[in-house]
């Protein structure tokens, strides 16, 4: 039995995943139901919501039906209301395809979803059919409808939240990190140049960064140390050094 739809709001989510050296969001090809009917372009994770659930329950159906990935934490972070996202006719000939809808629809609401990932084998195993792929910020092709808008104001809002809050960053970091792995993720996120030189300083500043005893191994460079990080039980300490 086919579900009935909202036909003027949707929901989209932008999962931004770090592989190490740059940031990239997770983008599907726009295809119908069954892989059918390609426009060739592709989108974010989205889809018109269910009559019967709420906004968070169909932000996790959508990003299971077209990636294949489960229990993503992921937070609103704004809605995008604009009179031309279906400015494209290509894209809402999709969307009404997509829903098997019997109208013509003229506009549409989204609401936006956003997280922070680590691409680990976890993260890298994708499903759904869909063609879902991790794409570097810098290399997005022109996506449908004005999901490249939504992608640049994840973006920016992910670097106002975590120069605000660092400990957001380390949900992008493995459980043992060094001090470049953690310079790289700060300049990548927040968009900035930190000073080589005088990081180790600044990370003796973060009390929620434990040094560790043990160091690299099997490298071909001097062994760097490792470092752990312990979620701080109030924001006091990470507010007094939310400019590191």
């Amino acid at each position: 039995m086919d579900l009935a739809v909202n036909p003027y709001v949707s929901v989209d989510c932008v999962l931004l995943g770090f592989d190490g050296e740059q940031l990239n969001v997770l983008i599907v090809r726009q295809s119908g139901a069954g892989g059918e009917d390609s426009t060739g372009n592709y989108k974010l994770p989205g889809s018109l919501i269910y009559m019967n659930e709420n906004l968070d329950e169909a932000a996790q159906r959508v990003l299971k039906q077209l990636t294949g990935l489960v229990q993503v934490n992921m937070m609103q972070f704004k809605a995008f209301g604009g009179i031309d996202r279906l400015q494209n006719p290509s894209d809402s000939v999709w969307l009404e395809r997509f829903h098997h809808l019997d109208h013509h629809i003229e506009r549409i609401v989204t609401i936006a979803y956003t997280s922070l990932l680590r691409i680990d084998r976890k993260m890298e195993k994708l499903e759904g059919g869909y063609e879902a792929q991790w794409t570097p910020i810098g290399d997005l092709p022109k996506l449908a409808f004005d999901h490249n808008d939504i992608v640049h104001e994840a973006v920016e809002s992910v670097r106002q939240k975590s120069t605000l809050d660092p400990t957001l960053l380390f949900d992008l970091l493995p459980r043992k990190f060094t001090a470049a792995q953690l310079r790289v993720v700060m300049e990548t996120v927040q968009g900035i140049a930190l000073d080589v030189k005088n990081f180790h300083k600044k990370i003796a500043t973060m009390p929620y960064v434990i040094p560790l005893e043990e160091k690299e191994d099997g490298v071909n460079h001097r062994a760097a140390r490792y470092y752990q990080f312990r979620r701080p039980r109030n924001k006091k300490c990470v507010k007094n050094n939310q400019n590191i």
